[in-house]
């Protein structure tokens, strides 16, 4: 079987490989509460992108990238964070490395909130400059689980929150031996829904955690990891047996006023 985890490939192990496809997993370091460890985006993002490219052919995971742009999780700690300028280039300078290989496809499994606006600065500029390099993100598994799954699946703010009872179900069934449910607990803040806030964490709660960790279960978790695998592994199949052709039916660009 070939060793998909590029760190622990070789010269000769990476070219008889024939890799085509990266998964880039991103996350942070920083307070999730006391009952998860400050590494836990990057830790689920990569636990992840470990099972999705098991399922893939000519497919290689970069090891996790562990710090990310965190300056509004701050009031706990203890959280290492780079500023979004580094986060950009840092993300930028990852994806012009694959593209300097040849990698054709890229999918980013990202962990971190924080870390949505410099994947998208990033993703954007390197396809920009490297249009036969095809770039895709899942950008916030904690949505896409949400939207995949029944809605009676949580119990409490439908799963949502840092260290919640969704990404705590998560862990339990990705990374049970860092997980400590005994040290469980969060708080449920008032933020709206449909209108983006520019909150620092310290107003959403007195702890290190936001939602329900407590409701969180094992069996949950595993329905969440499969939901999200079985979903990424399909598309990543439909994106590259397609050519990532985004217009099959072939027509051309609008027509302008002049044309």
């Amino acid at each position: 079987m070939t060793n998909i985890r590029f760190e622990q490939l070789n010269t000769r192990t990476f070219q008889e490989g024939k890799f085509d496809t990266a998964i880039v997993p991103v996350g942070s370091c920083e307070s999730h509460g006391d009952h998860l460890p400050f590494g836990t985006d990057a830790l689920l993002s990569h636990e992840m992108a470990l099972a999705v490219g098991a399922k893939l052919s000519n497919t290689v995971v970069l090891p996790p990238t562990y710090f990310g742009f965190s300056h509004h999780y701050r009031h706990k700690p203890a959280t290492i964070t780079i500023s979004q300028d580094t986060n950009i280039r840092l993300i930028s300078d990852i994806l012009r490395s694959l593209a300097h290989w040849k990698f054709k496809h890229i999918l980013i499994i990202n962990g971190h909130d924080g870390n949505i606006t410099a994947i998208d600065v990033a993703a954007r500029v390197v396809r920009e400059e490297h249009p036969e390099m095809h770039i895709a993100a899942l950008d916030a598994w904690w949505i896409t689980a949400g939207n995949l799954l029944p809605k009676d699946t949580f119990e409490v703010w439908g799963g949502l929150g840092h260290g919640g009872e969704g990404e705590t179900s998560l862990g339990l069934a990705l990374i049970p031996q860092f997980v400590d449910m005994e040290n469980a607990r969060g708080m449920v803040p008032e933020v709206d829904g449909n209108v983006k806030e520019f909150w620092d964490f310290s107003e959403l709660t007195a702890y290190g955690a936001t939602g329900d960790p407590t409701k969180a279960t094992l069996e949950k978790g595993e329905v969440m990891r499969d939901a999200l695998v079985h979903y990424l592994v399909d598309y990543m199949n439909r994106r590259r047996e397609s050519g990532w052709a985004y217009n099959p039916q072939g027509f051309g660009p609008p027509e302008g006023p002049n044309s």
